[in-house]
């Protein structure tokens, strides 16, 4: 196949390669370069972020991305507890700590551990639950005549520490409004 694969690289394997393809038309070369990586897990580039947002009885997925080589293996903590892989908590491969069924005891501070034969680092950010968005009065069927206008209502409630956006679409395409003004209106309620 004209492969070159190589298994437990060192850094004397750093350096230029070169593939070198014959016929008797001709040869052809082609280059590349090979750099072997290796450093401590960081958090300089990529930390967590130190305020997470996760909706009552939701899903949250808090990330753990440091720049490390090789990959580093990852531990959990909750304050001084540490996480392990249960029914709601799940530690992910790449680091990333996700909980489900969210609720106000999982508030608090979580510390991703990450380390690998150069070294070790850790990061903190700080969880906090918010109430979960509701959809309080959803759009109902409508059947209208041709030329005539209908009304679409939505409402919801929400975290008051939030925004809410609400957003419309039409068989799963999002309506611009600004683009499509002369057919459709949007209104707000207070």
């Amino acid at each position: 196949k004209g492969e070159l694969r190589m298994q437990s690289l060192t850094f004397d394997d750093a350096g230029m390669y070169q593939c070198i393809a014959e016929n008797m038309h001709g040869i052809i070369y082609a280059n590349a370069e090979l750099k072997i990586v290796a450093s401590p897990p960081t958090f300089e580039l990529n930390p967590m972020k130190k305020k997470i947002l996760a909706a009552k009885g939701g899903r949250v997925i808090i990330e753990c991305k440091p720049k490390a080589a090789p990959k580093p293996k990852f531990s959990w903590s909750k304050g001084t507890e540490l996480l392990v892989n249960g029914s709601r908590i799940r530690i992910w491969d790449d680091g990333s700590l996700e909980i489900i069924n969210v609720t106000k005891l999982d508030e608090g501070r979580y510390t991703c551990f990450a380390e690998n034969n150069r070294g070790k680092a850790n990061s903190t950010g700080v969880l906090e639950m918010t109430e979960a968005t509701r959809i309080t009065l959803a759009p109902l069927n409508v059947d209208v005549t041709v030329g005539e206008n209908a009304t679409m209502q939505c409402i919801a409630s929400h975290d008051p520490t939030l925004d809410l956006t609400f957003i419309w679409s039409l068989n799963g395409f999002v309506i611009d409004f600004e683009k499509e003004h002369e057919h459709y209106e949007r209104n707000f309620m207070v």
